[in-house]
C-alpha cells in the first residue's frame, strides 16, 4: 500500500517544474506542424503545469494572435497586398514561431510566486 502511494507521487510532475528538453521540443513542434493553428497548446500545457500568471498571459497572447490571424484570413481577399498582407504575416509568425520559441525558451518560475 505504502509503495503504491509512493509510486503515484513519484510519477506526478513537480508543481512549478519546467518540462525537460525533449518534451519542450515536441511541444514546440505542435505550432510549427499545424502552421500556427494550435499555437496556444504548448503555452497552455506549460501554464497548466507551472500555473504562473506570466504563463497564463502567454496563453492569452497566443490565443489572441491565432484568433486574430483566423479573422484576418477570413475577411481579406485572396490577392491581398500592403498592410493586410503584413498583418497576416505578423500574426502567422507570432502564432507559429513565437509560440515555438516561447516553449523552447521558458525557464523556471522566478521565486515560485503565482
Amino acid at each position: 500500500m505504502k509503495s503504491d502511494v509512493a509510486a503515484v507521487c513519484a510519477a506526478q510532475p513537480a508543481r512549478g517544474a519546467v518540462p525537460g528538453l525533449l518534451p519542450r521540443v515536441l511541444l514546440a513542434a505542435v505550432p510549427v506542424l499545424s502552421l500556427g493553428m494550435l499555437g496556444a497548446v504548448p503555452s497552455y500545457v506549460i501554464a497548466a503545469r507551472r500555473g504562473t500568471r506570466a504563463d497564463w498571459a502567454a496563453v492569452a497572447v497566443f490565443t489572441a494572435a491565432t484568433v486574430g490571424w483566423l479573422l484576418q484570413a477570413a475577411f481579406t481577399p485572396v490577392d491581398t497586398h500592403g498592410w493586410q498582407f503584413a498583418a497576416d504575416c505578423v500574426l502567422l509568425g507570432l502564432s507559429t514561431a513565437g509560440a515555438a520559441l516561447h516553449c523552447l525558451l521558458v525557464g523556471p518560475p522566478a521565486g515560485g510566486s503565482r
